[in-house]
């Protein structure tokens, strides 16, 4: 089940770096929930994060651009659109991400993936994440830390998990 948590934190990263832009807006300071559906979440998962929008710079959560082939952004009317074709975990993993919203308070994600060759036995994948702010973060977080309910505590910091990303590790 971790491992599924894990990979489904890190395609929410490489969705969102495909959305990476230095005009792209970036999130408010403070504590996230964030609501993720889609064929591979049965019933959805909710999970918290910790935002720094100092260190929310969506763009550099995916520096490993050598193992993207490409990784466009563009603004259509009200949304920002993302495709990215990126080499991870073994496959190529082709995203298309649609946000909307205004980052300061809400927004969605419509991310739909295809891997080839299939990774941990899927060949597709969609999510949609719809995101609140919540507020300042809790008390001893740091930017990057993950919450989620019914998961113990010690889940890994998103920033070191992309770090690691694209260190290969």
């Amino acid at each position: 089940m971790r491992s599924l948590i894990i990979l489904l934190v890190l395609s929410i990263g490489y969705g969102a770096a495909a959305a990476a832009s230095s005009d792209a807006p970036q999130r408010k300071s403070g504590l996230w929930e964030m609501k993720m559906s889609g064929g591979h979440l049965p019933g959805g998962m909710t999970m918290q994060q910790c935002v720094d929008q100092k260190s929310d710079d969506i763009s550099k959560m995916q520096e490993a651009k050598s193992n993207c082939t490409k990784n466009v952004v563009r603004r259509e009317g009200d949304k920002i659109v993302g495709e990215s074709v990126c080499k991870m975990e073994g496959t190529t993993a082709t995203t298309r991400t649609v946000f909307t919203g205004n980052f300061d308070s809400t927004y969605k994600a419509d991310i739909r993936s295809t891997y080839d060759p299939p990774m941990h036995g899927m060949r597709e994948s969609s999510s949609m994440i719809e995101a609140k702010w919540l507020g300042p973060c809790l008390a001893g977080q740091k930017a990057g830390d993950i919450v989620m309910p019914g998961m113990p505590s010690g889940m890994p910091n998103m920033q070191e998990l992309m770090k690691r990303g694209q260190k290969g590790q």
